[in-house]
């Protein structure tokens, strides 16, 4: 896998501008903050964000494939703003589930997401070279 980030352009920080891969793909469905039984453990975001993101884990491992296949998650949040406030806390979870690898990342603010309870939904697209 190789990041693409045009030579003139700064550094992405914690994402890929682009991503460039080639072999078997892997689609996982949006991922939200409940946990394999289908219950929240938290009404927390960071906390929702880390279930999000084991659950994405588990469902790669299925495929043997780890995080550092993914090529690109989109993350869905109902709240920005929770977000911008809590990005260190969030980059601290993010490292704990999936290392330092940062695929290409797009973040969007929805009017809400089909469970009530959820406060943040991400899909996920990985390649096992």
């Amino acid at each position: 896998m190789n990041l693409l980030n045009p030579p003139h352009w700064k550094a992405a920080k914690g994402y890929a501008n682009g991503v460039m891969a080639q072999g078997q793909q892997i689609f996982v469905g949006g991922q939200i903050g409940w946990n394999a039984n289908q219950v929240f453990e938290t009404h927390d975001f960071v906390g929702q964000c880390e279930q999000a993101l084991t659950n994405i884990v588990e469902v790669l491992a299925q495929a043997n494939a780890k995080p550092k296949h993914l090529v690109r998650l989109t993350w869905y949040v109902v709240d920005k703003q929770v977000y911008l406030q809590q990005q260190e806390a969030l980059g601290q979870v993010y490292r704990k589930v999936i290392g330092r690898h940062f695929p290409a990342m797009t973040m969007v603010q929805v009017a809400d997401l089909i469970e009530d309870q959820a406060l943040v939904e991400i899909e996920a697209s990985a390649v096992i070279d």
